[in-house]
Parts: structure tokens; sequence; C-alpha cells
């Protein structure tokens, strides 16, 4: 009764201010309509890929997006529409408990202005419309920071279990969830008063839970070489250069998905409670030397390796769950205002290039032009239906094709390159020897071709011919939109030491 008063006296506060209400319900019907009208991005391709290859882990990242999309697509089909629904369902489940977590550090009405702080986001748009592992990742970041409380604040014993069983699906999100523990191990680090948790039995618990819940992720890299803990770890730090202009991209792109409202108070408060404690960590109360344990060391990690390696614009969004709970400790509702306006505008904007697509995107990482692909592909290979058919990008035109036409589409492993998870699924390509094969290469620019034709040398040696078809063009309102190139390949020689004895054919 108490928590339904407590709504009702919300959304009377909220719908005071027509524009903050304007600007939700647009935004709530933008993100719930364009589950259905938005195209794929190659991410859901690639990550329904993972799932319809079911395995305990995968190359790129651990497997609980593609477990979420397995699940979701065998129950109800599939569709676009279906894997864009398991983001939003996920996503709900996330916005529900980052309210919970909120309410453990503030009254109700600041629990609701830090929701809908958070709501605003250009975040919540990109982790309810595009699978990646940072769906499931802010979920069960989220779930784990609500067991912590209750296990450190609440003295809830059986929640050092759940805390643990919570941060080892958080790693079997993504790689990091190695922030979680860290966090927690800092946090009790710096507060005297529940530091004697690092030697309990209900922090190794904690562990312990975690340690069993992160196996499948172990074992999958146990038995493949470590492929994937290496290519996140030893195999990125080689692509170290030093770029100082990067740090203004980090700071650009960070103020897209959150804002430019909500970074702007996130630093301005940082600053003031810097200057107000210093060094004297001491001083800080708990709860707030909780939240920062959780949201300072991330943020700040990245941002001071931003000169010497490309931050990507998804690695600071576990950091914001507890720093927008800390920095609402202040903010009043003309904040939550300026935010929900600032929302409206950019939305906006994204739905009409989404809907028009006025400006050009020069990257594969667009919704535009996928489904027309397809639909060429498929009449292509209804002339040539005993080719198989392959592209040579790092994942994204194989992974598309794979979801539209329902087949094997192969990556660049047919011309001996490496091909991320592609080279993890048992393929034999030698069971394709002396076949012939239809290969689709996407052109970035439509109005430059030049550098993609130079594939063909890049072709000759695993075929005896390389001929052009015409190349598939993808229009919309009348312009060209989207152009793939078209060869057809003859008498297909796999690279030597293809027979692949690591991953047997499934």
């Amino acid at each position: 009764m108490e928590e339904s008063a407590g709504v009702k006296r919300f959304l009377n506060y909220l719908t005071a201010d027509k524009w903050v209400a304007v600007a939700i319900c647009f935004i709530t019907v933008l993100r719930l309509s364009f589950t259905g009208l938005m195209g794929p991005m190659p991410q859901d391709a690639y990550y329904y890929f993972y799932g319809q290859h079911f395995a305990l882990s995968y190359f790129d990242h651990p497997p609980a997006i593609a477990w979420i999309l397995r699940a979701f697509t065998d129950l109800f089909g599939r569709h676009v529409f279906v894997i864009k629904l398991a983001d939003t369902l996920v996503t709900a489940g996330t916005l529900l408990v980052f309210y919970q977590l909120a309410r453990c550090f503030l009254p109700r009405e600041r629990a609701w202005n830090a929701w809908l702080l958070l709501y605003a986001t250009l975040m919540v748009t990109i982790l309810s419309l595009i699978s990646t592992p940072d769906v499931p990742l802010l979920f069960f970041w989220s779930l784990s920071l609500l067991a912590m409380y209750k296990a450190l604040f609440e003295q809830r014993r059986m929640y050092w279990i759940w805390s643990g069983i919570a941060m080892g699906l958080t790693f079997d999100s993504k790689y990091t969830a190695l922030f979680l523990p860290a966090g927690a191990v800092l946090f009790l680090l710096l507060s005297r008063e529940h530091r004697r948790y690092l030697w309990s039995g209900g922090f190794l618990l904690s562990i312990l839970f975690f340690a069993i819940t992160i196996l499948p992720v172990v074992i999958w890299n146990v038995d493949n070489q470590f492929a994937s803990f290496r290519f996140q770890s030893s195999e990125r730090v080689g692509g170290v250069e030093f770029h100082p202009l990067d740090f203004f991209g980090v700071i650009g792109h960070q103020a897209a998905i959150l804002l430019p409202v909500l970074l702007g108070v996130l630093c301005y408060y940082l600053w003031k409670f810097v200057r107000k404690y210093g060094i004297h960590i001491g001083r800080i109360p708990a709860r707030h030397l909780f939240l920062l344990c959780f949201f300072v060391p991330i943020c700040g990690l990245f941002t001071v390796i931003s000169p010497v390696y490309w931050v990507k614009i998804n690695w600071m969004m576990p950091a914001y769950i507890t720093g927008i709970i800390w920095v609402s400790t202040w903010l009043t509702f003309k904040y939550i205002r300026w935010q929900w306006i600032c929302s409206l505008v950019v939305h906006m904007a994204l739905a009409v290039e989404v809907l028009l697509y006025p400006v050009p995107i020069h990257s594969d990482d667009t919704m535009i032009g996928w489904k027309g692909l397809g639909d060429g592909v498929k009449t292509l290979s209804a002339s040539y239906p005993d080719d198989f058919i392959f592209s040579a990008d790092d994942y994204k035109t194989s992974a598309m094709l794979n979801l539209y036409l329902g087949r094997m589409v192969y990556s660049r492993n047919v011309i001996g390159e490496n091909a991320l998870q592609f080279d993890f699924i048992g393929t034999d390509l030698n069971i394709l020897k002396g076949k012939n094969a239809l290969f689709i290469n996407s052109l970035t620019d439509v109005d430059d071709d030049k550098d993609e034709v130079a594939f063909m040398d890049e072709l000759a040696p695993f075929f005896s011919s390389v001929t052009p078809l015409p190349p598939i063009i993808v229009t919309q309102n009348g312009r060209v939109v989207r152009k793939f190139l078209v060869y057809r390949c003859l008498d297909y020689r796999p690279p030597r030491g293809t027979d692949d004895r690591r991953h047997p054919e499934k």
C-alpha cells in the first residue's frame, strides 16, 4: 500500500511537468515501436548466430546473450522482432532492479529521479534495441549490487550466496564483470566498519559461488586453449598506440549515450566531492563509498587509457548504475527536466535517421539495407543452388546472411584468415573442396568500390577463377543506400590444414 501511494504521488509529481510527461511517452512509444520497425543490426545477427551453435561459451564473449536469444527464438520464432523483444524485456528487468537498488540508498522521490535520469539515456535505447553482451551484463550487474548491499548493510547472510551467483552470471555475460569482485574488495579495504567482511565466511561463500557459476566459461576456454581469455587480454594489449585526441572521442561518445546533462552533473559533483574529501577516504560515508567503488575505478581506468587505446562506447556502461544513484543524492527535478528535453531532441533525431536515413552511415554498423541484401542473395542463390556462400569482413555480412537465409553462410576462414566465432563452430572446410561459391562483399561507401574490388586478388589463390556478377543494389526513398559486390568463384581449394581437428563437425 505504501509503495502504491508513493507511485501515485510520483505520477502526480511527474505529470505536473508537461515537457517531461510528453518526452517520456514519446520515447517509450518509440522504443517499443522500434522493436518491430527497426531492422537488425549486425550485432543482433552475430549473437543470434552464437545461439544457433549452442556452446558453454564463445570466442568473443561469454554465453549469456547467446543463450537468451536462443531461448526467445526457440519459443517465439526466428524473427528480428523476437530478438529485439528479448533485449527490451531484459532491459526492462534492469530498470526494475535499478529502482530497487536506488531505494536502498535514496528516499523514494530521489530514487524515482535516479530512475528517470537512467531511463532518459540513449544507453537504455541502445540496450533495448541492439543485442550485445551488455544487455544481460547490466541486468546481472544491478542484481549483484543489490545482493551485495543486502549482505553488507542489512547483514542478510543468504545474500552472500546470491551475490556470488549474480556476479558469476554477470561474468557469464561479459568479462567486464571482473570489476564487480574488484570493486567489492576495494570497498571492504577502504571501509573501516566493513573491513572485517574480507575474511568472513560470507564473503568466501560469495567467491565460491562466483567460481562455480563461471565454470561454463572456464571449461570452454580450457577446451579451446584459452582462446577467448587470450583474445580479450594479451591480444588486445598488442594494439596499443598513442592517440591523445581519442580522449575527447571518449568524452564525446559518453556524452552521447548519457546525454550531456547527465555527464555534466556527474563530472561536476565528482569534482565537488574530491574538493570536499580529497585523500581523506575514511571520512566518506559508507554508502557513498560503496557506490563510488563501482563507478569511479571503471570510468577512471578507461578515461586514463583512452589516449593509448580506443575505448568503445559501451565499456563504461556498468559504472553508471551506481554513478547515477550516487549523483541523485543532490539532483533536483530541474536537472531531470533538462535531461528529458535533451533526450527528446536526441530521440527525435534518431527516429528521423532510422525512418528516413538522411545522413548516410559509411559503416556496416547500421540497420539499413540488410534485408535488401538478404532478398537479393535469396534470388541469386536460386540461380546457383549448389554454390556455398561466404563473405570476408569480420563477421557482419556473414552473420546477417545467416539470419536472413536460415542456412550456413561462411566467413573469412574460407580464405585462411581468422574468423572469430566462425572458427569455433566445427566447420570442416574440406567438405567444400571443389565446390563453387558466391562471394558477397559489403561496401561501406556506395560510391567507391575501388578498394573492395581488390578482394579479387585475395580470392584468387583459393579458386580456379573469380568472376564479378552484377552487384546487389538496395534503395530507399528512391536513392541508393547500400551496395554489395558479388563474385562467382569456381572450384574451391581450401587452405592447408583446414581439417579442424580441434572442433569436430557438430
